[in-house]
């Protein structure tokens, strides 16, 4: 049967409609202030160690580790950095790829590896005091959304740690699935 909608039918199924993107798409936490030089640091070659979940979001604790290496080479007068990746474990070899951009108010980050062979959704954020950045986005895990939520830690010029975490539910819960740490070569 073709139902044709008007008035307050038609009205009720568009804000259906934008409550379920809403859902989809839930407000970010706010972020540092983010500034040109908040990935200066993290330029050069660094000894990687990554500790990966590797079924997300499915209750498994199953995680696995690689080791390798990791290049950040600073782009575009440094409004952009290239973050390149290569560690292998008992899993198998992870290539992957970060490219941050600094837009004059906030950094995005977009990611991506030979097995995805396309850039993640963005993250946007910042550093504060320009040791500890956090950066959120929207994405989509499988079909479902989530929020993505990445931390990054310069403990020191020799030493940065990075957290990914999954929320399924718009940032009430978070599951780890991603940890690494660098050490400078």
């Amino acid at each position: 049967m073709n139902t044709i909608l008007t008035g307050w039918t038609w009205r009720a199924a568009a804000a259906l409609l934008l409550v379920g993107c809403a859902a989809q798409a839930p407000k970010l936490p706010d972020t540092p202030a983010a500034t040109l030089h908040d990935f200066d640091a993290q330029h050069g070659r660094w000894h990687t160690k990554v500790h990966r979940l590797l079924k997300p979001l499915s209750g498994s604790q199953e995680w696995a580790d690689y080791e390798g290496s990791s290049i950040v080479h600073t782009v575009m007068d440094g409004h952009a950095n290239v973050a390149d990746l290569d560690v292998t474990g008992p899993k198998g070899r992870i290539q992957g790829m970060s490219v941050r951009l600094f837009d004059g108010k906030r950094w995005t980050i977009q990611y991506t590896s030979i097995a995805a062979a396309s850039l993640d959704a963005p993250i946007v954020g910042g550093f504060a005091g320009g040791r500890h950045g956090v950066f959120y986005g929207n994405d989509t895990f499988g079909d479902k959304p989530i929020v993505v939520r990445f931390v990054i830690d310069v403990i020191d010029a020799q030493h940065v740690h990075f957290e990914q975490a999954f929320s399924p539910d718009g940032g009430a819960t978070w599951e780890m699935n991603w940890i690494a740490d660098d050490t400078r070569m």
